[in-house]
This record gives C-alpha cells, structure tokens and sequence, in this order.
C-alpha cells in the first residue's frame, strides 16, 4: 500500500465530506429563503424540481466529461469548484425566474460532483483491493450533519439571508482546494461509439432497481419522518429526533460498512439492510410510541447505511466503465428520490400517516426480495472489488 494512494484515499474522502457539508447548508438556507423571496410552497417546489432536473440531465453524461477533462480526480475538483461557487447563486436572485436557473445549475453541479466521486471512489477501491467505498459514503453523511449544524448556527446568530451560504460556499472550497492536488488522475476511460445518453445496461438493472426503492426511501424518511412524529402527537423539537436517529445510525452504520461488506459480501449487505430497514419501519408503524419510533427509525438508518456504497460499487464494476454505470444507476436512483416524498404525501393524505410510513416499509421489502436476485459472479466479487480494467 503506497503513501500516494492512501493519501488519495483521505483526500477523496475530503471531497465526499465537502459535497454532504454543502448540501446540509443548503437545506437548512431554504426556509429563509423562501420568506426572502416572498415565495409560496408551489413557487419553491418549482426551484427545487428545477434543482433536480439540472442533476437529472447532468448525470448521463458525467462519464463522457470525466473522459473530456482528463480523469476522474480532475473532474471532481473542477465540479467541486462549480458546486462550491454554484451554492451562492440561489441566494443571490432577484425573482423566480433567476432562482429557477441558479436551483438547476446546483443540482448539476453537485450530481457532476457526485458521479466523478464515486467512480474515483470505485477506482481506489480497486487499488486498495478491499472494499472501502463505505467509508466514503460515511464522509458524505457526516458532511451531511456537520453542514446542517452549522447552517443552524449561522441562523442562530441571525447570518442575513443573502449571506447564508457565504460562510459554507467557503468551506467547501477551501476543503476542494486543500485536497485537490492529492487525488491523483483516477479513471480515464474511452468512450467511443457509445451514446452520451442511454439506460442502464441489463447487467445492472437489477441494481438501479435497488438503488430506486433505496433512494425512495431515505427521500421520504427526510420529508417525512417528523411529519409523522408530530402526527402521533409530538412537538415539532421532539419530532427531529426521528431525522436525527435516522441519520446518526447511518453515519456510524457506514463507518463499519467496509469491515461487514469484507466478511459478508455486498450482495447480502444489500439484502440483509434492507430487510433490516423495513422491519424498523414495522415497528414505527405497529408500535406508534416516541420510543419505539425512534428506536425503528434507527433500525432504518442502519439497514440502509451501506446498501448505496455496495450498489455503486457493485455498478462500478459490472457495468462498460465505471463511472457510465455509476450515472446510470444514480439517474435510476434519483428517480425514486424525487418520487418519493410525493408518493408518501398522496397515501397519507387519503390514508393517514401511517399508511404513509408503511409505503416506506414495501419499498424497503422490495428492495430486499430484490437483492436475492443480484448474484455475484464469484467469491472474490462478493467480498473484494474486481480487478482493475
């Protein structure tokens, strides 16, 4: 194990905590910013699906700019760049229409970010042959909180709404800064003859399956989980325990992912955490008290702590490159981000809440029957990454 690639892999982990630190300050700006802007629930719903479209369009062709840019490492510090300075933007508009343009600049910002750190990510975890890409995630989730802290700590000390992401704009461009001449090349892969923008290989699908109920899941475990608190009679400080419990178990379940992953494998990982997680949600549903809730929600951030890295890296690795399979699922996967939340909403509207939570739980049970049908090729896939290409 060589210095440079160890240092690699700490600098990469850099760059996934900068990318979640990023998005957790922004999601603690958005309330300020739509009393800012004046704006109602139906004109921010539009700058935040604007924010989703721009990642949805970025992500087919990542691969082929990862390519253009020379690798993978210089394509996640040029999007880290971006996404730092493309943070601001939101709350410097003047109107909708402005706002509309910046969200969608974002979410293509931070997805570029995204797929070039994750096959960066795949191809460390190839040189270190053993698995190491929940560790990365683990960063990403701890940026996540840290973000969200302080983006609350601005508030506290009542930081102008125009100013918000100054301070955080800034930290993430001085960890991208600090770090970007320690990652190294990456991938450089070719790409030619082949369409910029396509589906999913057959080899993965299974896995963008996967990836769509998890992604479903934790969307509406963000939106949803203290909707439901509240609904069983809790405050609303009482309520972001669940969110809370939810996360703070993802983080620590990622921490110890790659140690589980190499003595069980990523197929099993991907079954047993998601079965995990849908009886967590059965318990939050069935047992609706603060306690056995939170306990649940717990459950549920464990279980699905490491179904995501072990997708992406079992995509990695099945698909023609491994940053075309990356976007190709992370597309698949957004999908069920976006779809989510509303699903969620529709059911409990005509339902009531815990009907909402339950559609969590199917999707979750899904997820895991799905799994028995992603086999591994071989011992060594279940355990360890393949060979370098």
């Amino acid at each position: 194990m060589t210095k440079t690639l160890t240092t690699a892999r700490w600098a990469t982990f850099a760059m996934f905590l900068a990318n979640g630190f990023g998005f957790g300050i922004w999601a603690t700006g958005l309330a300020p910013l739509k009393t800012l802007l004046s704006l109602s629930a139906g004109e921010l719903s539009i700058a935040l699906l604007a924010m989703s479209i721009g990642g949805l369009i970025a992500m087919q062709p990542a691969s082929h700019l990862t390519q253009k840019v020379g690798g993978t490492g210089r394509a996640m510090r040029l999007a880290g760049f971006g996404f730092a300075g493309a943070l601001t933007l939101p709350f410097m508009a003047p109107h909708l229409g402005f706002l509309i343009a910046a969200c969608a600049l974002l979410g293509a910002a931070g997805c570029l970010m995204g797929v070039s750190m994750n096959a960066h990510a795949s191809k460390l975890e190839r040189d270190f042959g053993k698995p190491i890409m929940s560790s990365f995630h683990a960063g990403f989730s701890l940026g996540g909180l840290l973000g969200t802290g302080f983006g609350a700590l601005l508030l506290t000390l009542h930081m102008p709404t125009q100013f918000l992401m100054l301070p955080g704009a800034f930290t993430v461009l001085m960890i991208v800064a600090s770090v970007a001449g320690l990652l190294g090349p990456g991938d450089t892969e070719k790409h030619e003859g082949q369409p910029i923008f396509r589906l999913p290989e057959k080899s993965i699908l299974g896995l963008a399956a996967i990836l769509t109920l998890s992604y479903l899941s934790e969307g509406a475990m963000a939106d949803w989980s203290g909707i439901y608190l509240t609904s069983l009679g809790e405050s609303p400080a009482k309520a972001a325990a669940g969110y809370a419990a939810f996360s703070a178990t993802m983080v620590l379940g990622r921490f110890t992912g790659d140690q589980i992953v190499h003595h069980f494998g990523r197929s099993l990982v991907i079954g047993l955490g998601s079965a995990l997680a849908a009886s967590g949600l059965l318990i939050a549903t069935m047992l609706p008290s603060f306690a056995a809730v939170i306990f649940g929600f717990a459950l549920v951030g464990v279980g699905f702590s490491n179904v995501v890295p072990c997708i992406f890296s079992l995509a990695a690795q099945r698909a023609s490159s491994p940053a075309a399979g990356i976007a190709a699922v992370s597309t698949a996967g957004f999908g069920g981000f976006l779809s989510g939340p509303p699903l969620i909403g529709a059911v409990a509207a005509h339902h009531g809440m815990r009907a909402g939570i339950g559609v969590i739980a199917v999707a979750a049970t899904i997820a895991a029957l799905l799994s028995l049908r992603v086999k591994v090729s071989s011992t060594s896939e279940a355990a360890a990454p393949a060979p370098t290409h």
